[in-house]
């Protein structure tokens, strides 16, 4: 009789491995879970071959390294992933087997990251891994959040569905991200070519009409005075110990600006303290909120209806919502299910989430209907998100055009009163 290997979860949430004799990987299931376990991960113990066997194993491994041996630098995107997973979901509806499907997705694909990746999982799959193992082993293209959720599929017999509602959810996140950065190319633009614009004014325009005013002698007002010394600092003549001209300050601080947030954010006191300022800032925090919560709910019911257990699956959840705050809540929720509490207790004390929020999710504990009631959460903050979006892009267009027209308007002031005073003295 043979004999598989497991990987497990018990009645805490805590992993368990072992081995049982079955007849089979269903029977196998079975008698897992009369033991009290959720199982996560079965397979079957391979025998070991013969000499011959090895020596046709070793020639076939060279040949499999040799098809698969190809570079995969750089990223998948999340479109051509996503693209896969439906392709894939359709052809296991359709009955295919598992590693004719993934051949002919990898056959059809252009020479790239994913495809050299989906060479070494077609491989490992041949050879008797499961999926799930051995798309686990390129955790730079399938996250974790992935990789269980083809798991608990596996398990359940229902791959084809749960690789639909994965799609689903990876269009949906897709969706969204779009549409906030959308909203964020528009002002980020205006600002970027302003600061250009304003540089070379002051750089270049500026100092020649100090020249014109000096050489008639003309006594300047304190706003034109300010202007000039300005200029000066942007054209690296403002004192002799200055030896960076501010034009280059000016252009290079959006980058520095940038560069100098994502290093903080690689630190957890620095991520903590970012993620915690970003949710108090005005208008930007609402939807920063709205934003995390769309996503951890979507994430936490996308998993727990694919057979996720409750307690990996808030672990996966709090992985990848994205924000310190409510990485902390998620760990609340967490330990408390873990003790036998309910998950809109803690949620509730964490003060993350609105009434709203914590109320559906409560009647979705009490009416075994979670899953659903998360995702009409995720449904619901998805549409406060474009409204938010709008509201944020109406707010950012007359703001922008009042600082730019007063950054002007001082410009022109600071320029036209000194003529004014040219001319007088000409007449004069």
């Amino acid at each position: 009789m043979p004999t598989f290997q497991f990987e497990a979860l018990n009645a805490n949430g805590e992993p368990q491995k072992g081995a049982i004799d079955a007849a089979s990987s269903e029977e196998a299931i079975q008698r897992i879970k009369h033991q009290g376990y959720f199982p996560t991960s079965v397979r079957e113990q391979k025998v070991k071959k013969t000499a011959a066997g090895e020596g046709k194993s070793a020639s076939d491994t060279v040949k499999k390294k040799k098809k698969g041996g190809g570079i995969t630098i750089g990223r998948v995107s999340t479109k051509h992933l996503t693209l896969f997973t439906r392709q894939l979901s359709t052809l296991q509806d359709a009955g295919l087997p598992l590693l004719r499907s993934l051949q002919i997705l990898e056959n059809q694909l252009k020479p790239g990251k994913l495809k050299n990746v989906l060479i070494q999982v077609c491989d490992d799959v041949e050879g008797g891994m499961s999926l799930s193992e051995a798309m686990a082993k390129h955790p730079r293209v399938f996250s974790r959040l992935y990789t269980k959720m083809v798991a608990a599929g596996e398990i359940g017999g229902v791959l084809d569905v749960i690789l639909q509602r994965l799609s689903e959810f990876m269009e949906k996140a897709q969706a969204l991200k779009r549409k906030v950065i959308g909203a964020m190319v528009y002002p980020v633009t205006v600002i970027f070519v302003a600061i250009i614009i304003v540089t070379g004014i002051m750089y270049f325009i500026i100092p020649q009409f100090q020249e014109i005013f000096e050489d008639m002698e003309i006594e300047l007002p304190q706003i034109t005075l300010m202007l000039v010394t300005v200029s000066k600092w942007v054209a690296g003549s403002a004192s002799p110990d200055q030896k960076i001209p501010g034009a280059i300050i000016l252009l290079a601080s959006p980058f520095v600006v940038f560069i100098f947030f994502k290093l903080l954010r690689r630190t957890p006191p620095g991520r903590a303290t970012f993620d915690y300022v970003t949710l108090l800032i005005p208008i930007l925090g609402g939807l920063v909120r709205k934003t995390v919560i769309s996503r951890f709910t979507r994430t936490l019911g996308t998993l727990i209806s694919a057979g996720v257990p409750i307690l990996e699956a808030i672990t996966i959840t709090r992985d990848t919502c994205g924000n310190w705050v409510y990485e902390r809540a998620l760990t609340k929720v967490h330990d408390s299910i873990r003790e036998g509490e309910t998950f809109a207790a803690p949620l509730r004390e964490t003060k993350v989430c609105n009434a709203l929020v914590v109320n559906m999710i409560d009647v979705g504990e009490e009416t075994g209907d979670m899953d659903s009631m998360l995702m009409k959460i995720a449904d619901n903050y998805d549409e406060e998100i474009d409204v938010a979006v709008s509201s944020l892009v109406s707010l950012l267009e007359p703001v922008m055009v009042i600082v730019l027209g007063g950054i002007v308007g001082t410009i022109v002031v600071a320029m036209f009163m000194p003529m004014v005073a040219m001319i007088n003295q000409l007449q004069a």
